[in-house]
C-alpha cells in the first residue's frame, strides 16, 4: 500500500467578486469524503491542504468531478506534493520582492510543468518594474506595479504555459507552508 503525504490543491477562479461560491467548510467536507486526511484551507480562495495516496493528477481530476458535481460548475484543480510547495516556499527568484511587495509577489502553478520559454514568452507584457523567472516547475512573478494593472494576464499565462495557471502571493504561499509543516 501507498503511504500518503503532504499534497496541496489549488483551485482556480472560486469565490471571486461573489461568483462561484465554494464555501471552503463545504471544500474540506468534500476532501474528507474523498478519504482525505487533515485537510485544512487558507482563505476562500481555494487553498487546500490534506494527505492522501495516489498520483497528482488523479486526484486533481478526482477532485474537479466532485466540485463539479456538488457545486454545479467546473473548478480547474492544480494538486502538487507538499514538499514541492515547501521548497518554493523557502525563497523565491526575487528576495527583495519577499519583504518589500508580498502581495505583489506571486507563485504560479501550472497543471503542466512550464519550461523556461515561458519567461520570454512573457516578457513583452511586462510594466513597470515587472519581472518573470521559471523555477523548479513554477513560475515567479513580481508584480512590481500592482496585479490589477499588469499585462500578464490568466490569459496570457495560460497560453504561455499551454495550461491553466493558478497564482498564489507570497503571504498565500508563506501560510500554505506553514498548513503544510504544521
Amino acid at each position: 500500500m501507498v503511504r500518503s503525504r503532504p499534497l496541496v490543491a489549488l483551485l482556480r477562479g472560486i469565490n471571486v467578486g461573489g461568483n462561484r461560491k465554494v464555501p471552503m467548510a463545504q471544500l474540506r467536507e468534500l476532501a474528507e469524503s474523498l478519504g482525505w486526511r487533515g485537510v485544512a484551507s487558507h482563505v476562500q480562495s481555494g487553498n487546500l491542504v490534506f494527505a492522501a495516496s495516489g498520483d497528482t493528477h488523479e486526484l486533481e481530476a478526482r477532485l474537479e468531478r466532485e466540485l463539479e458535481r456538488r457545486f454545479g460548475f467546473a473548478v480547474p484543480v492544480v494538486v502538487r506534493e507538499g514538499t514541492r510547495w515547501m521548497a518554493w516556499a523557502k525563497g523565491s527568484p526575487f528576495r527583495d520582492a519577499e519583504s518589500e511587495r508580498p502581495q505583489a509577489l506571486h507563485l504560479g502553478v501550472a497543471k503542466l510543468a512550464p519550461d523556461a520559454s515561458v519567461a520570454a514568452a512573457l516578457a513583452p507584457c511586462c510594466r513597470a518594474g515587472e519581472r518573470i523567472a521559471v523555477r523548479d516547475g513554477a513560475i515567479w512573478i513580481d508584480f512590481a506595479g500592482g496585479v490589477a494593472r499588469s499585462k500578464i494576464t490568466s490569459m496570457a499565462l495560460d497560453r504561455a504555459v499551454g495550461s491553466i495557471v493558478t497564482l498564489r502571493n507570497w503571504r498565500s504561499v508563506q501560510a500554505i507552508a506553514a498548513l503544510v509543516g504544521g
